[in-house]
């Protein structure tokens, strides 16, 4: 735990749901207390993926991880709206956010109503994994092009967007040493419009990274369209040609939003 802490990784899971053995709960949870207790603010955020709402491991998951170190409780095998609503009146009282997994068919049909549950949903997306919950539900055979699930994962995005969460994350690339096909895999989760994978191992931190931050090129871009736009309106145009493209108001504000995001993340 401590290592993944002094990773490089914008966040970190503390997993008391599917990554400790039978029998092992108390100690599991004594671990993730005692590394909130430590933490350091210049660490990566912490997330704890708690067991799921109706099982006896949930309150107790949930009283362990309460700490203002705490950025936000994953919750698995979400099926229902009133699961979401359930966490978040278990988190009365504090800031700490919500992620609900996108798991299960169920979860994919109704991620907007998932989104919507609580004002602590800020970050959600659909995930993928090799014989992982969501594969064992909905019945997919694994690929790495990753057609199987193109539908699933735009469609949760679509949802996701509608419903104002402020990071859409994606996932998931399981073959830990197969750095080519998470580097093809990753490319094509940005391009459909997410902002972030969640990873599973420290050497997938910097591909990741380096394909979802704007490229210098890509800012120095959007920074010549708006100065175009601005010369344009001066001479009272509002749609022209630029770098064989038309370009319009459309184009401006998307430009605009980029550089915001580059700007939080640091690159401008």
């Amino acid at each position: 735990m401590q290592k993944a802490l002094a990773s490089e990784a914008d966040g970190v899971v503390f997993d008391l749901e599917s990554a400790i053995t039978r029998g092992t709960a108390a100690e599991a949870r004594a671990n993730v207390a005692q590394a909130l207790e430590s933490h350091n603010p210049d660490q990566p955020a912490v997330f704890v993926r708690a067991s799921a709402v109706g099982t006896d491991d949930f309150a107790p998951d949930i009283e362990a991880c309460l700490h203002p170190s705490l950025t936000a409780v994953m919750l698995p095998q979400v099926a229902h709206p009133d699961e979401v609503s359930i966490t978040h009146d278990a988190l009365d009282g504090t800031s700490t956010l919500i992620m609900p997994l996108v798991e299960t068919a169920s979860a994919v049909r109704q991620a907007y109503e998932l989104a919507t549950a609580s004002g602590r949903v800020a970050y959600m997306g659909g995930a993928t994994g090799r014989h992982g919950d969501l594969g064992r539900s909905v019945g997919f055979q694994w690929t790495p092009e990753g057609t199987e699930t193109l539908y699933l994962r735009q469609k949760v995005l679509i949802d996701v967007r509608a419903a104002g969460v402020p990071n859409p994350l994606s996932g998931l690339w399981g073959a830990v040493d197969d750095l080519d096909g998470l580097a093809q895999f990753s490319a094509q989760t940005r391009q459909l419009g997410y902002e972030g994978m969640m990873i599973i191992h420290p050497t997938h931190i910097p591909i990741v990274n380096q394909i979802f931050s704007p490229a210098p090129e890509e800012i120095d871009a959007w920074h010549r369209l708006i100065a175009a736009v601005a010369e344009h309106e001066a001479q009272g145009i509002g749609a022209f040609r630029y770098e064989a493209r038309l370009i319009d108001q459309a184009h401006l504000q998307t430009a605009r939003q980029n550089l915001v995001r580059a700007a939080r993340l640091g690159l401008c």
